[in-house]
């Protein structure tokens, strides 16, 4: 079978950019069409986006819905020139925001944060404790120190991606990640642990 010629390589994929942008067009005039194409495409990275933020699988799938709903009032403000899915990446966080700034006093928390990587102990009962108080420290952070922290800490996403999502700079991500780190050290060392 012979080789597909460089120009064939540069026509399919000029195609499937002008259906992308067909897409994107008939989504910005409203099409219900354009907009399910759109969430059975996005849908999986939202979501797994949200989830790297609000560490619950039930959550996420809610506010993965939210996300979409909103997406979906805002098609008229879409800029088909640019990129879908960095414009859903910031919704989706905004909506995660939201929701984080809504939740109860952080020693309710739900377990699913406890999930949190903590070094290896001796005892398995004081790395679990070790665990549990780091997640609540986590927990107490203010939303918009905790959403950077977690994306560039735990999840280990580019400064640069999360500063597009949460529409800031890279050094404005890296300064709340800074703020994020002493504040967790000063809460471990309040709760009798050396970080």
């Amino acid at each position: 079978m012979p080789e597909p010629s460089a120009n064939a390589l540069f026509t399919s994929v000029a195609s499937a950019n002008v259906a992308s942008a067909d897409i994107l067009d008939r989504f910005r005039q409203g099409d219900l069409d354009a907009f399910e194409s759109l969430f059975r495409e996005h849908q999986r990275p939202v979501y797994g986006w949200i989830l790297r933020m609000v560490r619950n699988t039930a959550v996420a799938d809610d506010l993965t819905v939210e996300t979409f709903w909103r997406i979906y009032r805002a098609h008229a403000r879409f800029q088909p020139a640019h990129p879908f899915a960095p414009w859903a990446r910031t919704i989706a966080t905004r909506v995660a925001l939201d929701w984080l700034r809504a939740q109860r006093p952080a020693g309710e928390q739900d377990s699913e944060v406890a999930d949190l990587a903590a070094p290896p102990a001796a005892d398995p009962g004081i790395a679990a404790e070790i665990r549990r108080k780091t997640a609540q420290a986590l927990a107490r952070l203010p939303p918009r120190l905790r959403i950077a922290a977690v994306l560039a800490l735990v999840e280990e996403q580019p400064h640069s991606e999360i500063a597009a999502a949460l529409g800031i700079s890279v050094g404005a991500v890296k300064l709340r990640v800074f703020r994020a780190v002493r504040l967790l050290r000063k809460d471990l060392e309040r709760q009798g642990i050396t970080p």
